[in-house]
């Protein structure tokens, strides 16, 4: 099989087009000889895909990938997957210190390899951890992370009580069918750890922070407590910042309008899991390509790196090079930032402070965890005590710029696709925060096309229509009735 044609399988994968074993079944199916074209027809045809741009421009990808003379990864099969071969010789792994007076990561030497076995039904086998040494348990967790990552899954749950699993395409799959005892998951789950991070996480018994593998892939993990023991979520950060287009956003136009101002307040929001931090820095770095000014963003912990090119990006993290986020802002404020990036608006604090950086001449874009508009700005609001709500709200209404609400459904296609709910703030939207009239956002949303605005329930809809979702997951998703009710069999 030519290498442009497992490249183009691979990115097929990566951009969602098609999840990955279906990908590897596709490239398996063509003859050996095959141009990367059959395999882009072979998707027209079957209706996989609806977007030949895109396509187009993943098949350009894989022959310039190809030919700088890059190996292509391997394919995932249907089949079970195969145990993953012993990683090459001890190579600088990176696991960052949690030490205020470092801001790099300090250079850690993997231990010698462990393999990380498969049993017939393609589980891992766990039933050795309890043997290991320190040193082979951080082999075997390196290397379970690397074939997290080679899988293409987004999280890895090693938890107390529970057998492993991991997230692939939203879907848990299972890793082993034994139940991790209360001691293996404290070893597995801390054995990454430097020693204060391990004493910081003993005493505050929740801990963030991020791992840096081989290759300069980064994984996000959380520790946490429970009442059966440790657990720890291994969040795998995609490889490569993609653009807002490659993310599935509409109304690029409208981005690029708010990311055009100089100040005021943009909020990317949605529930958990939605992909609002890899939507925040996508906008980072569409702001690093088109502008040249100073980005001081401020992360719990750092996920994406980002190289100053056009902007000097200056990145933070809360309890490591700063103590708080309200703390990072108040000092963000005197090194003269053009463009303040907040990784979640949590307290009153740093709410209050990023609405008061918005108005004196800093564009400041923030997160939430809020399903739509309208409960994003009632959030924001609410959180003020009332004798200070009718000020907050004027400053508000003054500052906002939008509003980005998303959220991840899963795709026909395989894989998962971005609803967007977009929220301009017009003459008629900055009234409405004003006199605290918030319930009539969802009509302003409907009635602002023009201005580029689409609520979350049309556009569920729009990717109804393009084939994208399927008509339970449409249905399932879709909240206005009258919207719903379009929809072919459903009530």
């Amino acid at each position: 099989m030519k290498n442009e044609v497992k490249w183009f399988a691979s990115l097929c994968a990566q951009e969602g087009v098609i999840n990955e074993k279906l990908a590897g079944q596709l490239a398996i199916s063509l003859p050996a000889d095959a141009e990367v074209e059959a395999f882009a027809q072979l998707l027209t045809d079957k209706k996989l895909v609806a977007d030949a741009t895109l396509v187009d421009r993943l098949i350009v990808e894989a022959k310039e990938i190809a030919a700088s003379g890059a190996e292509a990864p391997a394919l995932a099969l249907p089949a079970a997957p195969a145990p993953v071969a012993a990683p090459a010789p001890a190579k600088p792994v990176s696991v960052p210190q949690a030490s205020s007076s470092s801001p790099a990561a300090a250079p850690v030497m993997a231990p010698a390899p462990v393999k990380v076995t498969a049993s017939p039904g393609g589980k891992t086998d766990f039933n050795d951890v309890k043997a290991m040494t320190t040193e082979q348990l951080k082999a075997f967790m390196l290397e379970l992370l690397g074939r997290m990552q080679t899988l293409g899954a987004s999280d890895l749950h090693l938890s107390a009580g529970s057998p492993p699993f991991m997230r692939n395409l939203r879907m848990l799959d299972f890793l082993s069918p034994g139940i991790l005892s209360a001691e293996d998951a404290h070893r597995l789950n801390t054995c990454l750890l430097a020693p204060d991070q391990a004493a910081q996480f003993e005493k505050k018994r929740d801990f963030d922070y991020a791992l840096a593998m081989e290759g300069g892939r980064r994984i996000r993990v959380n520790l946490m407590v429970q009442k059966d023991g440790v657990t720890g979520t291994y969040r795998i950060v995609p490889e490569r910042l993609r653009t807002p287009t490659e993310l599935g956003f509409k109304n690029i136009d409208v981005l690029k309008r708010l990311l055009s101002y100089h100040n005021g307040l943009i909020l990317v929001t949605g529930p958990v899991g939605a992909g609002k931090t890899t939507t925040l820095n996508s906008l980072i770095d569409e702001l690093n390509r088109t502008r040249e000014e100073h980005i001081i963003t401020v992360e719990d912990p750092i996920e994406f790196l980002h190289v100053s090119r056009g902007c000097n990006v200056t990145q933070r993290q809360a309890g490591q090079h700063t103590e708080t986020f309200a703390t990072a802002l108040k000092s963000a404020l005197r090194e003269d930032p053009d463009v303040i990036v907040i990784g979640e608006l949590r307290d009153l604090e740093t709410i209050e402070m990023a609405i008061t950086a918005s108005e004196t001449g800093h564009l400041v874009i923030g997160t939430m965890h809020t399903s739509d508009a309208t409960t994003t700005l009632n959030r924001l609001l609410d959180v003020f005590p009332p004798s200070q709500q009718p000020q907050i709200r004027a400053m508000v209404a003054e500052s906002l710029r939008g509003i980005i609400c998303q959220r991840l459904l899963p795709a026909k296609a395989g894989g998962v696709v971005l609803a967007c709910e977009l929220l301009v703030n017009t003459l008629a939207v900055s009234a409405m925060v004003r006199d605290g009239k918030t319930q009539g956002i969802p009509s302003a949303l409907d009635t602002g096309r023009r201005e580029g605005m689409i609520s979350m329930d049309n556009a569920i809809f729009e990717l109804w229509e393009e084939k994208k979702i399927s008509d339970e997951t449409a249905a399932a998703n879709i909240l206005n009735r009258v919207i719903r009710q379009r929809i072919p069999g459903v009530r």
